[in-house]
């Protein structure tokens, strides 16, 4: 089940970070929460976490590092959705995915 888990966040964030370097609708998403300018960045980070959490099926390391990261990630993306006012139905993929990754951190830390 860990593997699982690990797997779906890691194609979760890969498909993210394509959808946030590639398409016009992120564009205009990152544009309303006024970090435009932060776009590609999370984007590339986003891609960078997920494929570091495949890495680190094989490497411990690896997976924590990068599962601690994705969960900081999505942290800041729950206090950016929570400080334009979005709607808790647009927050929750966000807050889950904190959720996740943290949990995979601990997991991972305890040798689970």
């Amino acid at each position: 089940m860990h593997v699982i888990l690990i797997f779906i966040s890691a194609l979760a964030f890969i498909f993210y970070g394509l959808r946030c370097l590639f398409t016009g609708h992120m564009r205009t998403e990152f544009a309303r929460y006024r970090l435009a300018g932060f776009r590609k960045l999370t984007g590339a980070l986003e891609l960078l976490g997920g494929s570091g959490q495949l890495v680190g099926l094989a490497n411990p390391s690896i997976l924590q590092f990068s599962s601690a990261g994705l969960a900081l990630l999505m942290f800041l993306g729950v206090v950016v959705r929570l400080r334009t006012r979005d709607p808790i139905v647009q927050i929750i993929p966000a807050l889950v995915l904190m959720l996740l990754n943290l949990w995979i951190v601990v997991t991972n830390r305890t040798g689970h």
